[in-house]
This record gives C-alpha cells, structure tokens and sequence, in this order.
C-alpha cells in the first residue's frame, strides 16, 4: 500500500517516471538532487501556463507602458500568492486521490453544484477566448495573416499537441513545458534588448507603491489575470493520480517534491511576467509612450525601438503562449466536466466547442485586446468559487490526514482568498463604469 502504483493506459514515459518516483520517495537507489527531484517536475508546468497567458500580455504590458516599473510589485506579489494556491491545489489532489470539482460534487448541495459548473464552463470559455485570439495575434504578427487563418492555425495545432496525451502524461507535460522555455528565452532576448534599469527594478519589485486610481485597477487587474480558476480546478486533477502513495511518511515526502515543483513553474512564470512589464516599462514608457495598450499596438511599437528582432520575438512568444495555454485550457474544461457532473466530452468535441466563440469574435472584426479584457473580468469573477472551496477542503483534518494545512497556511490562504474577492469586486465595480 505504500508503494506508488502504475494507472491505467500510462505511456512508457509514464511507467519510467512512476518506477523513478518510487525510487526517490523509498530511498531504495542512490541519486543526485536533480534525479530525485526530475519525476516529480510537470503537473505545476502545466498549471504555469495560465499565468503567463495572452491575458497576462495585455494587462502587463499596459501597466508597463502607462507606469513603468511602479506596478512590478504586484507581479511579485500575486505570483507568491500562486505558489500558494497552487500548492493547495497539487495537496488535495495527493492526499485525498480526488480533484477539486469532485469535493465539490461531492460536498456541496446539488444546485451550488450546477451554479458552479456552469460558472467554471464559461470561464473556461473566457480562457480559451483570450488564449485563442493571443495565439492568432501571434500568427498574424510572425507571418502577417488574417486574424481568421491564425485562428484555424491555433485550432489545428491545439488538436496536435492535444493528440500526444492519448501517449500519457509525461509527453504532454514535455511539449507544454518546452513552450514555456520558449516563452521565458523570448523574454530573456527582449529584456537583453530594452536594457532596463536594474536599480529601478529591483527597487519596485519590493516596495508597495501606487499612482492613482487607474494604477489600482491595473493593479487588480495584474491579480486577475494572474490567479486563473480553472487552473486551480486542474492542478488538483494532475497530481490526483500521477503518483499514489498511501503511507504518511511518504505522502509528505511527496508533497515536498511537489511544492519544489510549483516554486519553480511559478518562479520561472512570475520571471516571465515581471520581463513582460519590464520590457513595456524601459521600451514604451522610457520613449513616451504612455498609452500602448493593446497587444497589436505593443508589437508595432517594438520594431522601430529595438528593430524588427524584437517583433519577431514577441510574436514567437505570444504564439507559444497561446498554444500553450489553449492546450491547458481544454484540459481543465474536461476535468470540470468530469468532476461537477461526472459527464465526458471527446477532447475533440470540447476544443471544437470552444472554438466556436473565438472564432466568431475574429470573424466579427471585434477588437482583440478589449475581447482579452472582457475574458478576464469573467476569470474574476469566477476565482472566488474555486479558491473558497480550496482553502476549505484542505483545511480539513478528516479529509487531508496528515497534510492537513497548518493553521498559519489556513489563516494564510484565507487572507489571500479574502483579497482576491475585495480586489475583483473591484475590478467588476470599475469595469462597469462604478468610477
């Protein structure tokens, strides 16, 4: 029983990763910290992919070239405040071998139920909006097509990357991963480009400061778009079953290895993120460029400041975090399908469904950015339901055992999840023209 055991239909990849696992959770081989440690990497990867998404283009990049480094803070913050979440999330699914919408299925009276998939349906939705459109703003930047042929493009190749998981989870995991290196080496490129003023990053990424009114809505827009539901639905989901273990001792042991692997993908998005408004900051707001506010305008902007190496690698950057992204999406909508109301789609069935609406939007000519804002004021409004139920359940003694959330974790998280619901009720009341 304390032994970690193979699930069905596993790839070779899949049953490699299990017996290395075993390996490092029993202490029956002697390996270096990075064997050890390299089963365990993947779930988190995949979880990452949401905070470095389109939407996250668009609110950085505005926050950037409207107040330079002064919002870098809330980058900082909102990511610390992930590796939480996130960590809560890869701990139910270990120590109780269930997903969050199952606990919720479960626990939750059968209307809240209802309300809440259909909630986590169109916020799923929403993410896939945004991912999609990224995805094509990336085509047409890179080989200047039509917003309608990049869209077609990012569905075809979304069904390809989405094919590899019928191989098991660690293909999937590699190729999701691999776009996230691309994402994090364009940045590198663009920040060795912009040259920005250390001092004055290092500086803003500690100390809390803001200018205005219009700060604080981008600021709680950086949060909204940083901290995604369905993410939190599907994290929970990846570790459920990837590696099952039954004795205490070894649950914790796997637990750590776990929260290493959030510190990383988050570490590696909130870089990924910080270069972001980086990049907007010393390229468009150094120049006097204040009001680059579209991802479109940002990628005009870039080739005369830094020359056209810049607007080639920008769009190589959005197209793989569309990608990205849009794969990761069409995952969680099936784990909360699943899990609400135990209900299965065809993978090919949902993304042909998601697509729909993204599609209409390009063929409407509606504005892509303003689309992207609309996608995230839904997400906002959508977090509450998935980060509630989460700091609950794990604080469940009977149901976590042993990983059962310390009290100061507990208090923690629900400190964050308190903040999240003040600062997008917010972001709603000034949407809407509160002010």
């Amino acid at each position: 029983m304390g032994e970690p055991r193979e699930a069905a239909g596993v790839g070779r990849g899949d049953l490699a990763t299990v017996r290395a696992a075993r390996d490092a959770l029993g202490g029956t081989k002697k390996l270096g910290p990075f064997k050890r440690l390299l089963p365990f990497l993947g779930p988190a990867f995949i979880a990452s992919v949401a905070y470095i998404d389109p939407g996250n283009f668009a609110t950085n990049i505005q926050s950037g070239s409207e107040f330079g480094y002064t919002l870098l803070w809330v980058i900082v913050a909102s990511n610390l405040m992930a590796m939480l979440v996130q960590s809560l999330s890869a701990k139910l699914g270990i120590a109780t071998g269930r997903n969050l919408a199952e606990h919720c299925r479960d626990r939750l009276p059968g209307p809240v139920v209802y309300g809440m998939w259909i909630l986590m349906e169109l916020a799923a939705i929403a993410t896939d909006l945004a991912e999609f459109i990224g995805a094509a703003i990336g085509f047409q930047i890179l080989f200047g097509i039509p917003l309608i042929a990049g869209g077609l493009l990012t569905g075809l190749a979304t069904f390809v990357i989405l094919a590899l998981e019928r191989y098991g989870f660690r293909r999937l995991e590699a190729v999701v991963t691999a776009l996230v290196a691309v994402i994090a080496v364009s940045y590198l490129f663009e920040t060795i480009l912009d040259r920005p003023s250390w001092k004055a990053v290092l500086f803003h990424a500690v100390v809390p400061r803001l200018s205005g009114p219009d700060s604080v809505v981008l600021a709680t827009g950086i949060v909204g778009a940083t901290i995604m539901p369905h993410v939190i639905f599907l994290h929970s989901a990846l570790t459920q079953g990837r590696i099952v273990v039954r004795d205490a001792s070894r649950l914790k042991r796997l637990f750590r290895f776990e929260v290493v692997d959030v510190v990383i993908a988050m570490g590696i998005a909130s870089l990924v993120n910080a270069a972001m408004l980086v990049m907007a900051a010393s390229t468009f707001f150094s120049h006097g460029f204040s009001q680059v506010a579209t991802i479109e305008e940002a990628s005009r902007t870039l080739k005369p400041l830094l020359g056209p190496a810049a607007k080639t690698i920008f769009g190589i950057s959005l197209l793989a975090s569309g990608l990205s992204s849009s794969t990761v999406g069409t995952s969680a909508g099936q784990v909360i399908m699943q899990g609400f109301i135990e209900r299965h789609l065809s993978v090919w069935l949902r993304r042909g469904i998601t697509m729909a609406p993204s599609l209409l939007v390009i063929a409407l000519g509606l504005d892509p950015t303003r689309t992207l804002v609309i996608s995230q004021v839904v997400l906002s409004f959508a977090l509450p339901f998935a980060v509630v139920p989460l700091v609950a359940f794990t604080s469940r003694r009977p149901l976590m055992g042993v990983l059962v959330n310390k009290p100061v974790t507990s208090l923690a998280a629900w400190v964050i999840a308190g903040l999240i619901g003040v600062m997008n009720v917010y972001l709603l009341y000034q949407t809407f023209g509160g002010g």
